[in-house]
């Protein structure tokens, strides 16, 4: 029996994606909560606790693009035409927090124009990615192998739905990544912000829980018509989120931001489980969508060199610049 590339591709490229969420949601997080910090010295630990490590965390978004386009071209001529704005939004978000980055530690009067851009971007970024996941949970409306839709399909009342749960969901990231970055006041601060988003976070996903099968009969279906060993996954969700609490309330560290990562994970999962396999709802399977064996083959050359030294300087950085954050340290 031959090795199927497409599964292998597909296994690629949703690593791609959960890697970017994880790694870019809390540094997106922090930027989400950037306006309601304590004072100034405040915001400057915070964004010093992201600053070594933000734009690395954005490869795996030009891995996953990339590894995309090149596997499932099909992909990219259905959804960008059906999510060129949200995309769009999404993109000029990160330019802007990126611009932040460079300028607000040189800026004196004018800093909290970039304090804006930060926040600004983190928030448009955040929300544009939970948009076009609502959009691709509810599927796009195609005919011969191309997007007929209308330019704002992508923004319904179940899409706003989910760009405001993903901002809430970024946000906890971002406060239970402080948690673990910093001390004193700041930390304090972040604890008492963790619950209060967790519950934000867990009643938007038990609206779009409810809402979900009805949007899509296939999901229905595949939920609801046998008690399979799916619903594991909703449970260790429900699991993370308690043991999100229990250690903010017992003042662990480390503990509620690899508890949040766990959260992420599993609903994560859970998508990819309703939609599998398909990768341009409702139509098009990731067969479908595959480009040619030939090509798949050899850009897997490629990528088996790369991720592991993407892994591998991720690794390095976040060892490097471990530990706790303190005002006047940082990386400008």
């Amino acid at each position: 029996m031959g090795i199927d590339l497409v599964i292998i591709w597909s296994f690629i490229i949703g690593f791609g994606v959960i890697m970017y969420v994880l790694m870019d949601g809390f540094d997106l997080g922090v930027g989400i909560l950037f306006p309601f910090a304590p004072d100034e010295e405040s915001r400057d630990i915070m964004m010093n606790t992201v600053a070594p490590v933000w734009d690395g965390n954005e490869t795996w978004l030009v891995l996953g693009g990339a590894g995309l386009l090149a596997a499932f071209p099909l992909v990219y001529s259905i959804l960008l035409p059906a999510l060129y704005i949200g995309v769009f939004l999404l993109l000029t978000g990160l330019i802007f927090r990126g611009i932040a980055f460079e300028f607000r530690f040189k800026a004196r009067s004018s800093r909290y124009l970039w304090n804006w851009a930060f926040a600004g971007g983190s928030t448009v970024a955040a929300f544009a990615q939970g948009a076009v996941v609502g959009a691709y949970i509810e599927g796009f409306e195609t005919a011969d192998r191309m997007f007929v839709g209308g330019a704002l399909d992508w923004l319904t009342p179940f899409s706003v739905l989910t760009g405001f749960g993903l901002l809430a969901g970024y946000a906890l990231l971002g406060s239970t990544w402080l948690i673990m970055k910093t001390e004193g006041e700041l930390q304090e601060w972040a604890y008492r912000l963790a619950p209060p988003l967790l519950f934000v976070v867990l009643a938007v996903f038990a609206v779009i829980g409810i809402w979900t099968p009805f949007v899509d009969e296939m999901v229905r279906e595949r939920w609801f018509g046998t008690l399979t060993i799916i619903w594991i996954l909703p449970a260790l969700t429900l699991l993370c989120a308690y043991q999100i609490l229990r250690s903010v309330k017992r003042r662990l560290e480390g503990t509620p931001f690899v508890a949040t990562l766990g959260l992420f994970l599993f609903t994560y999962l859970g998508l990819l489980v309703s939609r599998w396999p398909y990768v341009v709802p409702p139509d098009y399977t990731v067969w479908d969508a595959a480009s040619a064996p030939e090509s798949q083959l050899f850009l897997l050359v490629g990528v088996l060199f790369v991720v592991p030294v993407v892994l591998a300087y991720t690794a390095w950085t976040y060892w490097v610049f471990r530990g706790k954050v303190r005002a006047g340290e940082g990386y400008h």
